[in-house]
């Protein structure tokens, strides 16, 4: 019995050994497998593919199956299609980050940072543009050469010709491209449309020239969107400057609407206290004047000359009844009567 026990403890082994190694076989032929097909695939309709055959350009796949080799032999990149608009919004015109935090804690003292994102314009303006570009790709191969330089390129790009575009207008011609102004009004509208052809074809003509140096990033400029924005003090400052205008202007109406209503209350209290004094004034002409008519009359009548000191005397005593006492008789004098009728002397009377 004990010869044959070895026999009978050395078969688990062996089967345990040849199931690891038909195991290990088996999933060495799936990895081959599968890194074998691994550069078949499909191409999407709205992509293209460049496949690389040991880093050298090799072809271009279109839209639908693509059959290639494996990594490292074949390398396939995917760039958008043709008919593919892409839009980029430029951040190297933006406000960094920091210069944003320094903003919110008022710090002023970083030199580096105060100019981060703004534009000189012609008049010594400051100002900031919001560019957005589209464009397609039109060579594969050149976009795939340049590969994750192609957006810094353009960047750098788009940032020279806004800083060219600034530099040849004043603040106010830059301003044109607010969003918040008015698209009715036909000068601004050309205004605005001038200055975003002008930054497109800065950019156009700066694509061209890499192109004509061997540089190209292989792609076609489709357009450009430009915004322009004052600074957030620059905004604040002529907010205020607005708001007090506005508040001057409210209040210059208010005292002219005031100083209206008072010049009319004044106009009218006038011509009613100079009507007033008017009618009195021919009331008392009109009272003394009938009050003296009877008198006129009488010595403007040279016929009977006895007539007006008889009337003075009937009137006389009317007029002296009127008053608390009378003196007729003169102090220093009682011989002569102070009141005298035609010459005639009375006896002295209170």
């Amino acid at each position: 019995m004990s010869e044959h026990q070895p026999k009978s403890s050395a078969g688990p082994w062996t089967q345990s050994i040849r199931l690891a190694f038909y195991a290990l076989l088996g999933l060495t032929l799936l990895a081959a497998a599968s890194w074998l097909f691994s550069n078949i695939r499909q191409v999407p309709a709205d992509s293209r593919a460049v496949v690389l055959h040991f880093g050298a350009q090799q072809r271009i796949a279109e839209p639908g199956l693509l059959l290639s080799w494996p990594k490292p032999i074949d390398d396939v990149v995917m760039v958008p299609a043709p008919d593919r608009v892409i839009e980029h919004r430029v951040s190297a015109l933006l406000r960094s980050p920091n210069a944003l935090n320094a903003d919110m804690r008022d710090d002023n003292s970083s030199d580096a940072l105060a100019g981060s994102g703004y534009l000189l314009t012609g008049d010594a303006g400051v100002v900031q543009l919001d560019i957005s570009v589209f464009y397609r790709v039109n060579s594969p191969m050149d976009y795939v050469l340049q590969g994750e330089h192609v957006i810094p390129a353009l960047d750098r790009l788009v940032e020279r010709a806004a800083v060219a575009v600034c530099a040849a207008r004043d603040l106010d011609t830059i301003l044109v491209a607010r969003p918040e102004m008015i698209g009715n009004d036909m000068n601004v509208a050309r205004l605005r449309e001038r200055l975003r052809a002008d930054v497109q074809h800065n950019v156009e003509q700066n694509l061209q020239r890499l192109a004509q140096s061997g540089s190209s990033l292989g792609i076609t400029l489709e357009r450009v969107t430009v915004q322009s924005t004052l600074p957030a003090s620059t905004v604040t400052a002529f907010n205020a400057v607005l708001t007090a205008s506005q508040k001057a202007s409210q209040a210059i109406a208010t005292a002219n609407t005031d100083a209206s209503l008072i010049r009319q209350k004044s106009t009218q209290l006038a011509d009613q206290t100079r009507q007033t004094a008017q009618a009195q004034a021919q009331e008392k002409v009109a009272k003394a004047q009938s009050d003296t008519a009877m008198v006129a009359r009488l010595a403007n009548t040279p016929h009977d000359p006895d007539l007006l000191p008889r009337v003075y005397r009937e009137r006389i005593a009317a007029i002296l009844a009127q008053a608390e006492s009378v003196i007729t008789v003169s102090p220093q004098d009682d011989a002569n009567l102070i009141l005298q009728a035609a010459g005639q002397k009375e006896p002295s009377q209170k």
